[in-house]
Formats: structure tokens, sequence, C-alpha cells
């Protein structure tokens, strides 16, 4: 292994484009007649196929969770801190995966492949996919590996959500279910920063009815304004303080509308960023799914009996300074847990960086975390309950 690439990463890895050709009915009537999921696996599946961990990924997600795609990437994948050989999710132990949902900007099927039915772009005719219609997509895919039944689904926000759709969904096909910084379902304040969002996107004079590629452009300043939003709601007022105070950026004030404070060059700057890499039309179908997210709307609203059916032990993490996903929601799905009767264990931990927190190596996240997948990982053991 290059000696620039850390002891404790996965290494290099390479991405795998995986095609379906079964249709796939989705939650809106609509039906994907056959898609393609990008994903990428770290670690070794063993002999009776039991060490398979699935890792959902949130908004802006992807397969590439860990490792290198080459020697000279400067950057890892987006969760490389919790796995790897040694790591919380560690890849000696377990055969990890990764995928891009469907919709999404990075490899599998969304609104920049080509309609099978039509020959162009799907653009904005791709269909609203939910929760659910990925669960259903990964299922399928679990199938093309061999994995009868997931040793963890692992997921953070949006990807925990997936991984408590997991639980009711396919009950027998999972023994752990760790919901990180999520929640039941959006409240109308969450709805209501995606709309704002989706608003600044779909109103970008750039947008072109979500055709943008047709026109060689793409709605730039939406898709900055979008992450701005969406970044000021993941970092906690006392990580902003921390890295930023009121700043100014030339030690004096400029009397314009340029940016004055630390804080405005770095949203700035973390907008540009992300409207260089995200489709905007995947921006707006992830925010719905995250919106359309409630997995009581077959049990009448009752969480309680939403959750009745499950099989497997639970792990809920939440972070005391994130407001967009705060400790309370976690402890709504705890509650209904323990009424259902079902095994969970539950850590509140103390950290100032927010909703990101659950992004970062935190001492005290990384010990619970990590205590929780030795557990699983004992059940594959001699003697284990694998």
């Amino acid at each position: 292994m290059p000696s620039s690439i850390p002891h404790d990463s996965v290494g290099i890895v390479t991405p795998q484009l995986l095609e379906f050709k079964e249709p796939l009915p989705l939650r809106s009537g609509r039906v994907l007649p056959e898609y393609q999921l990008m994903i990428e696996t770290y670690g070794t599946l063993n002999a009776d196929r039991s060490n398979a961990v699935l890792i959902c990924h949130a908004l802006s997600g992807h397969h590439h969770v860990a490792g290198y795609h080459s020697e000279e990437d400067k950057k890892p994948g987006w969760w490389d801190s919790a796995v790897g050989p040694g790591k919380v999710i560690d890849t000696n132990k377990f055969f990890v995966v990764g995928l891009n949902n469907l919709g999404g900007c990075h490899g599998s099927t969304g609104p920049q492949s080509i309609n099978p039915e039509t020959g162009k772009e799907y653009g904005p005719d791709f269909p609203v996919v939910t929760v659910r219609d990925w669960v259903n997509s990964q299922a399928r895919l679990a199938d093309r590996l061999g994995i009868q039944q997931w040793a963890a689904v692992v997921g953070g926000s949006l990807g925990g959500m997936q991984a408590l759709r997991w639980s009711i969904s396919y009950p027998e096909r999972l023994r752990h279910c760790l919901v990180i910084a999520s929640a039941p379902k959006l409240t109308a304040q969450n709805i209501a920063f995606n709309e704002v969002a989706r608003q600044a996107i779909s109103k970008d004079p750039e947008f072109f009815g979500g055709r943008y590629r047709e026109h060689n452009t793409v709605p730039k300043r939406g898709l900055m304004l979008a992450r701005m939003l969406g970044h000021i709601t993941y970092l906690s007022d006392d990580s902003m303080r921390e890295k930023f105070g009121r700043e100014l950026r030339s030690g004096k004030l400029s009397f314009d509308f340029e940016a004055d404070f630390q804080v405005e060059s770095y949203l700035r700057y973390q907008g540009e960023s992300f409207s260089e890499s995200f489709d905007a039309n995947t921006y707006l179908l992830m925010t719905k799914a995250l919106d359309y997210f409630d997995p009581t709307v077959d049990f009448d609203g009752d969480l309680v009996a939403a959750l009745s059916g499950a099989q497997c032990s639970y792990l809920l993490v939440s972070f005391t300074t994130d407001w967009r996903f705060s400790s309370a929601r976690s402890r709504e799905i705890v509650d209904a847990l323990i009424a259902a009767g079902k095994r969970v264990a539950y850590a509140e931990v103390d950290a100032p960086q927010g909703h990101d927190a659950f992004l970062m190596p935190i001492p005290r996240y990384m010990e619970v975390f990590g205590g929780y997948m030795n557990r699983v990982a004992s059940e594959l053991e001699p003697g284990g309950n694998a």
C-alpha cells in the first residue's frame, strides 16, 4: 500500500456498477423499468455470508464510504473515520457495502441517466423516490450479493431513516439496526427548510424546469443557496461560534455587500464547491424523500404499531447540539421501541458540532458506536448467535 495512505485505511477501492433488469415498482405508482446501482465493498464476505454490513447514506452522500480511489486522492470516503481495519466498523471482521441510492448523481440511475423508454436523459421526469423504494432496491442488491441477512444496517440522518425502514419492511433480513442522528419523520420546520432549498433551485433562471442540461448549464446560484441554507442547519451555534466567531476576513468592515465575516466566506465556499459536484434534480429528489418519510403511514400514525413486527436489536445515537434532528426525535423512536418490547440501546452524546457530529470521530460517540459493533462482531464468533 502506498505510504501516503494511512495504515488503517481500506486502501484503494474500485466502485462497481450493478445492473438490475427487473422493473421496480415505486411508492408513487410509477415503475422503473430497469436501473443501475453504484456500490463499493470493503472487507471479505465470510463463508456463511453472515458478516455483511450495509451503510445507508444521507442527503448528499454516495457509495464512496471509505478508502481512496487513487494514490493521488487527497480526501477519503465520507465515513472513512468509522470504516476500515481496526475502526468502529472493522473491515477485518465485516464485509461492508456502501451504495449510491436511486435518484443519486454518483453513478446510480437518476435524473442524469438515460430513460430507456425515450432514449433521452430523465431530467425532471425521473420519478420521485422514497425511503421505502430505496430499501426495496437495497434488498434486491442484497439478493444479488447473496446476502440473506445483514449483520447490521447502519445510517446517519436520512441514512438512519433507511435503516429504520429496513427493520420494518424486511424484519427477518437484519440482526441489528443502527439509527444515528435521525428522526421518525420530519417536523414542519424541517420540511420548511427543504422547501426553501427547493425554491432556491427551481427559481434559478438557469433551472429551465429541470431541463438545464439540455441548455448546457446548471442552476448554480440556486444550488449554492440551497447548500448554504442546509449547511447552516447542519452546524450548531456553538460550532459556528467556535469556528468563526465574528471574525472579519480583512480585519475591517467593507461597508458594501461583499463577504465581511469569515462565516460568510465559508458558506460561499461550501455553496460554490457543492454546486460544482451535485446535480440539482437529485437535490430536489433527496429532499422530497426526507419530507415523505413516515413509517407510521400504514399504521394509522402509530409508531409503536409500525415497529411491532421488528425482529432486530437497535442502537440509537443522538447529539446534544443537533437541532435539525434533535435528541427528542431519537427518544421518540426509543420510547416506541420499548413500548413495542424491542431490544434497544440509546446514547445521547454531548458534542458541540451539531447535526454533522455523526460524521466525526468524537471520542464518546466512537466509544458507544464501537462498543455496539463489537457486540455485533462477537455474534459472528464460534458460539455466537449469528
